[in-house]
């Protein structure tokens, strides 16, 4: 019987926290952090660094990525602890601390080695405890007291089943199995308490609370130390936590606890012992079993489970309410009335009450597409596909079968009526006897009215998505349509929302708000500024809250709300940061929800449930970004490690430098983007980007800085991380290499100046020889012109002297002829003695010696080896022969011979006869031939 109460009790428990909105969850795989399943103890360090122990050693963390580093043997890490700098390990049979060096890799230095007692064999150590100058290391049958400024030891012997030391106003406590609660005294262990309970069950916390030691133990009981003397603190509530053993317990800075159970994950009970809430694996751990508990600088609750990590954003101003089972559907609006939360989805109207634990219930009759929940005058009307509801608690009451109610507005100057648009138009909704119900459509438009807004008592504007806006006057019965107008749209993705007394339509152009004297929209160039600008503008719709006192859009990077200024007339614009995956899970674009519930509360309706925005909460923190690790890459090693030391000289070879660096955030909702220059090659920033590293390839020598900012939500980083390095010249233009070229380039100009003077030298020698043979050549073609001149010249002095012995012959052959027929006239008068005396004389003169001489002193002048010739083959001619000879060579005639040797023609025949005969010519070579060509 008690047993069943006690599941009756779990079940209603189960019931309770079911429905709760809770803190934004991460989990981290074995399979994400590549390391074992188990994650003992968790660390963090000044720098805002993660460190857990884990089965296959020390994991570490930054916000980007995970890696492991490994014990000597490889052996589990059991515990974990970081003090200035140091990050602490225990493991089997090792104890030790991890530094960084140059690189930025840690480096594992044992402590344990250095023990002169030998350690107990399988001995593991399972916590670390750091307390003034010591650092405690606990396992199973021992403690280790070392003394950091020293480096000596201490050892404890304290057996127990859950090492556990606590740290409780200023004094170290421990348990030991079977002998109770001590502190140490002097190096001395001292017993506080022997109570049975904390001499048999396990202690897993123990905090100061209100000057008294509040003692938690395995079994989920809770104790105060008082004098000494355990007494109880009764839970206000029964909870299940009690059939589960607590492994771990941790209290938070807000002073709540916080359970971590072996198999119901984790339970958080304020300071009065109330449960808070519980998170286990159906609401989003990765495990049920919690090993460690821990929290970070940023209240950020890390959970070390049996199978693998969660951490908690206990801060974040998002709560999520997350339908894993697909219950609810897409959250179209909600609203909060009373003691109920309602949520309009695409598969109905859900409730629960509000602030308690209880799930969400179908309201029945409601199953189907809500596109509107809206509170009037104390009703709330639920507009919904099939028609229209009045919602009283959990019953909805249909007053309309008019298709799709878009939206409810109240009618200024009659109170009971209320206009209605729906898929097809508008309709009016009357009260009548304190009830509300459909009294008619408003005839003369049947377009869709999702937004409208009145203007004056019977002068609506209604916004059509595609069509633009609608300028409606409407009778005062408000039954129909008495004039209609069509506005020019201002462009596409349009909505109609009233903010501040001030109706205002979006587009993709800019925000306007309506000029009810000029009858226009004009741009808000304030609230344009707000919503769109160079860097993001608004996706979706305008939405008010608060009365219209406060405006929202959704950007793929924000949240912007817009309202009042305090001080001045400039409207207060609050952005908060959001990550890419909450903007895609917001369901269809233009159908987005965000809803006042209390206070700074607001409810964001998401695909698969809602998420609550606290906007108290939302608050930028300062951040700062480090350079993790630089390396090169080479040809010949895929990695260099690089120090981080600035200054830093690379060979050319390593001219292609990588850079990891990280802001440690770790919030779900916070997404950090990086930007970088590289001076000395880009003095321009990249643009904004997720990766957490970047590379550049192939850099010329000389000298570079690097630097890198991030920008965490909206806020950059205080610092900008920077690393300055040169990258030394590679070999071939190194100065000894330019001083080994300019050395080689002036010896190569010399050789080349010695071979150019000497190949100009063989030239010129070789022109010089070429220019005398031409010389030669053309002094021989000047001799031989000169030859040939001469022998002109001869030839001219042959011809000459032929023309002289022509015209002597000629003279002579006249002068023969012309005395021949003197004396031919004058032998008729021969007895004449005078006569004769003549004849003779022109005998003598006809016969004259001197004419041949004279004439044989010209032939030999014109032609003057013949003769001789003529003498050496032929030595028997005589005078005579050769003067015929002559006189042949000149190629005379026979008639022109006789004249010249004074004889008849006739003899000249015979003389040339007896000539061919002395010459033995044969018969058929021509005498002159021959002769001439002698």
């Amino acid at each position: 019987m008690i047993l069943k109460s006690l599941y009756s009790l779990i079940f209603l428990f189960a019931l309770c926290v079911f429905g709760q909105e809770l803190p934004p969850i991460q989990n981290y795989t074995p399979i994400e952090y590549n390391a074992g399943n188990q994650n003992w103890s968790i660390a963090q360090s000044n720098d805002h660094t993660m460190y857990v122990a884990n089965n296959s050693g020390l994991l570490e963390f930054n916000g980007n990525a995970w890696t492991l580093y490994q014990i000597p043997y490889g052996t589990p890490v059991k515990s974990v602890m970081v003090l200035n700098g140091r990050v602490f390990t225990g493991s089997y049979m090792q104890f030790g601390y991890w530094t960084r060096n140059e690189f930025g890799v840690l480096i594992y230095t044992s402590i344990s080695d250095q023990l002169k007692t030998p350690l107990i064999e399988d001995e593991d150590f399972w916590n670390i405890s750091h307390f003034k100058d010591w650092v405690l290391f606990q396992s199973l049958d021992r403690i280790y007291i070392y003394n950091i400024k020293k480096s000596t030891f201490e050892i404890l012997d304290a057996k127990n089943n859950s090492p556990k030391i606590f740290e409780i106003g200023n004094k170290i406590y421990f348990q030991k199995l079977g002998k109770g609660l001590f502190t140490l005294e002097n190096g001395e262990p001292i017993l506080v308490s022997d109570d049975l309970i904390l001499k048999q069950t396990n202690v897993v916390g123990a905090f100061l609370v209100d000057n008294r030691i509040l003692i938690i133990t395995e079994q989920a009981d809770f104790f105060y130390l008082e004098n000494n003397i355990l007494v109880e603190w009764k839970l206000p509530v029964e909870t299940d936590f009690y059939l589960s053993k607590i492994y771990s317990a941790l209290r938070l800075n807000d002073g709540s606890y916080v359970l971590g159970t072996i198999s119901k994950g984790i339970f958080q009970l304020d300071v009065n012992g109330n449960i808070i809430r519980n998170i286990n694996q159906e609401k989003g751990l990765n495990n049920n079993t919690v090993l460690s508990l821990f929290q970070d600088i940023d209240n950020n609750l890390w959970l070390g489970l049996d199978n693998g990590v969660s951490v908690i954003n206990l801060a974040s101003p998002f709560k999520e309410y997350i339908d894993h089972i697909g219950a609810l559907g897409v959250v179209y609006t909600a609203k909060k009335k009373g003691d109920f939360l309602y949520l309009g989805t695409n598969q109905g109207l859900f409730y629960k009450k509000y602030q308690e634990g209880n799930s969400f219930k179908l309201i029945e009759g409601t199953q189907g597409q809500v596109w509107l929940l809206k509170e009037i005058n104390g009703t709330l009307f639920c507009g919904h596909h099939n028609g229209t509801f009045v919602i009283t608690d959990d019953i909805a009451t249909k007053i309309s079968e008019v298709s799709g109610a878009w939206d409810i507005q109240s009618i200024e100057y009659k109170q009971n009526l209320l206009i209605q648009g729906n898929y097809k138009g508008l309709s009016v909704l009357e009260q009548v006897d304190d009830k509300w119900q459909y009294r008619n459509s408003i005839d003369g438009f049947d377009s869709s009215s999702r937004f409208f807004e009145f203007v004056g008592e019977n002068h609506l504007l209604v916004n059509h998505d595609y069509k633009g806006i609608f300028d409606l006057q409407i009778n005062h019965e408000y039954k129909k349509v008495v004039k209609l107008d069509s506005k020019e749209s201002k462009g596409n993705g349009s909505s109609l929302v009233r903010y501040k007394g001030d109706i205002l339509y979006r587009t993709i152009n800019g925000v306007f708000k309506y000029n009810v004297n000029q009858h226009e929209f004009l741009i808000d160039s304030v609230l344009t500024s707000k919503f769109f600008n160079a860097d993001e503008r608004i996706i979706g719709i305008l939405q008010s809250t608060n009365n219209y006192e406060r405006l929202w859009g959704f950007t793929n990077y924000n949240i912007i709300t817009v309202s009042n200024g305090y001080l001045s007339k400039e409207p207060q614009t609050v952005k908060i940061s959001i990550p890419n995956f909450f903007r895609r899970s917001m369901g269809i674009l233009g159908f987005e929800s965000i809803v006042h519930l209390e206070k700074n509360l607001y409810l964001i309706g998401i695909s698969n449930g809602y998420i609550t925005l606290d906007l108290s909460e939302a608050k930028q923190r300062d951040c700062q970004i480090k350079i993790n690790s630089v390396f090169g890459k080479s040809h010949e090693t895929p990695k260099i490690d690089l120090s981080l030391q600035d200054n830093q000289e690379l060979e050319y070879s390593e001219n292609n430098v990588s850079f990891n660096y990280n802001v440690t955030e770790y919030d779900r909702y916070t997404e950090v983007y990086y930007q970088n220059k590289l001076n000395g090659l880009n003095e321009e920033w990249s643009t904004w980007s997720l990766m957490p590293n970047t590379s550049f390839d192939n850099l010329p020598y000389g000298s570079y800085e690097f630097k890198v900012r991030a920008k965490v939500g909206n806020s950059l980083s205080i610092n900008t991380a920077a690393y300055s390095f040169k990258i030394l010249r590679p070999w071939y233009v190194s100065y000894w290499a330019i001083l080994c070229y300019v050395i080689l380039a002036v010896l190569f100009s010399l050789l080349i100046h010695r071979n150019y003077k000497n190949y100009y030298k063989k030239q010129q020698s070789q022109l010089i020889k070429a220019n005398n043979k031409r010389l030669k050549r053309k002094k021989l073609k000047n001799q031989k012109k000169i030859v040939q001149i001469k022998n002109n010249q001869l030839q001219e002095l042959v011809d000459s002297k032929n023309r002289e012995l022509a015209i002597s012959t000629m003279s002579i052959i006249k002068k023969n002829e012309f005395l021949s027929a003197i004396k031919d006239q004058l032998k008729s008068s021969t007895d004449n003695p005078k006569v004769k005396a003549v004849i003779r004389t022109i005998d003598r003169n006809i016969n004259n010696e001197d004419d041949w001489k004279f004439f044989e002193s010209a032939f030999n002048n014109a032609d003057k080896d013949f003769l001789k010739k003529v003498k050496e083959k032929h030595s028997e001619l005589s005078a005579n022969d050769l003067r015929l000879c002559a006189y042949l060579r000149l190629n005379l005639s026979s008639k022109e011979i006789a004249p010249l040797l004074n004889i008849s023609v006739r003899s000249v025949e015979v003389k040339r006869y007896r000539l061919r005969k002395k010459m033995n010519l044969p018969r058929e070579t021509g005498l002159t031939d021959y002769i001439i060509n002698l």
